[in-house]
């Protein structure tokens, strides 16, 4: 195959992996806890073109807002909630949890989160920034339920994906290292907010511009490649 050919045909595919990243990323704009990708690529030898080298996702601070949830959650910080389902362990920094009848803590999948369990005759709850758990209880009693603890891990880009905000640990990522917020240089949680996707519009805009271009540069020089072939077919035919 034509070397130039072959190079501009592997930079249609890399914009195109690149447009289809900034859509998904576009689409879970208004998702809590979710984070942005980047598609990656890798060049191959003797200037052959690029191929995928994965998605690398960035963990940078959302916008923490205030959401008037009863049990809504946020982390300003480093870390991740550890959630529960039928056996398995994930991480999200997605708190929208809401009571369950078992006491629990859960999102709208079901995940439960990790060490928490309300009492039946508590009227409210309430969240400190160290994770402390106070339940409120009739007659202005309250009680305390235990502490709220993230997970924290050395290559947090490394999680595997599980959905739009939910990740699964991985050797590469690293073992889970259980932290209590609060501290003077830790993470802190906010009661009743949540944390915003970490997505500009304006830079994904920006981002599609860009690689539109590139595409159509790319496929320009796919077009010149075969002219030449043809030509060069045509000549050696004559």
């Amino acid at each position: 195959m034509n070397r130039a050919l072959y190079a501009a045909a592997t930079g249609m595919a890399a914009q195109q992996q690149t447009l289809d990243t900034v859509a998904d990323n576009l689409a879970n704009a208004d998702v809590a806890g979710f984070k942005r990708a980047t598609a990656t690529f890798a060049a191959l030898g003797d200037g052959l073109g690029t191929a995928p080298a994965g998605l690398l996702r960035s963990f940078e601070q959302g916008k923490l807002e205030k959401s008037g949830g009863p049990c809504d959650l946020a982390i300003e910080g480093a870390g991740f909630f550890r959630v529960e389902r039928d056996g398995a362990t994930a991480y999200t920094r997605a708190g929208a949890f809401s009571r369950a009848a078992d006491g629990s803590l859960r999102d709208a999948e079901g995940w439960r989160l990790h060490g928490i369990r309300i009492p039946a005759d508590a009227v409210a709850l309430d969240v400190r920034p160290n994770g402390t758990v106070v339940a409120r209880l009739p007659g202005n009693a309250s009680r305390t339920l235990g502490r709220i603890e993230l997970a924290q891990f050395d290559a947090p880009e490394r999680l595997q994906p599980l959905g739009s905000a939910l990740f699964a640990a991985t050797p590469l990522a690293g073992k889970p290292r259980m932290v209590a917020p609060g501290g003077p240089h830790g993470p802190a949680l906010a009661f009743g907010a949540l944390e915003h996707a970490n997505v500009s519009i304006y830079a994904s805009m920006i981002e599609i511009l860009t690689a539109q271009r590139a595409y159509e540069a790319n496929a320009k020089a796919v077009q010149a490649s075969d002219e030449m072939l043809r030509i060069a077919n045509n000549l050696h035919r004559g």
